[in-house]
């Protein structure tokens, strides 16, 4: 569903058929953004927009690889054909790295840092060169850019060193690009989420009992049973972060890596 209007916002959230994405699309779309969904997996992506359609959502779905760049100006092409221009772009999407250091191989670094830290500045630079083009032609227009960091992005966790060295690359380029684009009217912040009870977490914990011989729930047990507000993430926690950056309301705050964690990490 999808037609162009110029008064209704436009978002674009990678990797947003499952999990913290999808979370993150549904509540920007219930906002009112027209929104554009992503996914390298084009059976989860139908599953998504099935969901979409039913709830009367203005919507496009776009198959691609977040970690090619020719994959990500596609998208923001895509976005523009379909609603005429892109307000917020949330480089969503992401994979986890769970191992101990000594066993990396070359090919799990690259599919990380393809993913976690290509991705993300591949993303930012099609968003940005579409957000410049509507600032030329409109300097009251502000752009959005909003990229998953994490906890570990501030933190450097045991059997998670690939995966925190590739938040900690998001967090310092959310920092550069900031200052670069704030001259564009384009606002660069970063959410970083604790541990949130998804597909992902159950490769960690089972991660855990591989290679460390932990019992099974045993890792997630340790992670949240000290968590200040009591209970572990839930996906609409981090949603609730990113539909605020992308609001308004946060016109005024750009360079910040913001935690939602529910009390872990203190910065």
């Amino acid at each position: 569903m999808s037609d162009k209007n110029t008064n209704q916002k436009v978002a674009i959230v990678t990797g947003s058929a499952v999990g913290l994405g999808n979370a993150i699309a549904t509540r920007l779309a219930k906002d009112g953004f027209s929104v554009v969904l992503h996914d390298i997996n084009e059976e989860n992506l139908n599953k998504a927009k099935a969901e979409f359609d039913k709830a009367g959502y203005r919507y496009i779905g776009v198959v691609g690889d977040a970690s090619k760049r020719d994959d990500q100006f596609n998208l923001v092409k895509q976005a523009v054909e379909a609603f005429g221009r892109v307000d917020v772009f949330v480089n969503n999407a992401g994979v986890e790295s769970v191992e101990p250091f000594l066993e990396i191989e070359e090919k799990e670094i690259d599919r990380v840092l393809d993913i976690n830290v290509k991705g993300v500045i591949f993303g930012t630079q099609a968003a940005a060169e579409q957000m410049q083009k509507q600032h030329e032609q409109d300097n009251n227009s502000v752009g959005k850019i909003i990229n998953a960091c994490s906890i570990a992005g501030h933190e450097s966790y045991e059997m998670l060193s690939l995966y925190s060295a590739s938040k900690h690359a998001v967090r310092s380029f959310t920092h550069s690009t900031a200052k670069e684009l704030a001259k564009h009217n384009i606002r660069v912040n970063a959410y970083c989420p604790g541990v949130a009870d998804t597909p992902m977490w159950e490769r960690i914990d089972q991660a855990f009992v591989e290679h460390k011989g932990y019992k099974p729930k045993q890792a997630w047990n340790e992670f949240t049973q000290n968590i200040l507000v009591g209970r572990p993430q839930e996906p609409n926690d981090v949603a609730n972060l990113v539909a605020f950056l992308a609001s308004d309301d946060a016109n005024y705050i750009t360079g910040q890596t913001m935690v939602t964690d529910g009390g872990m990490v203190f910065r």
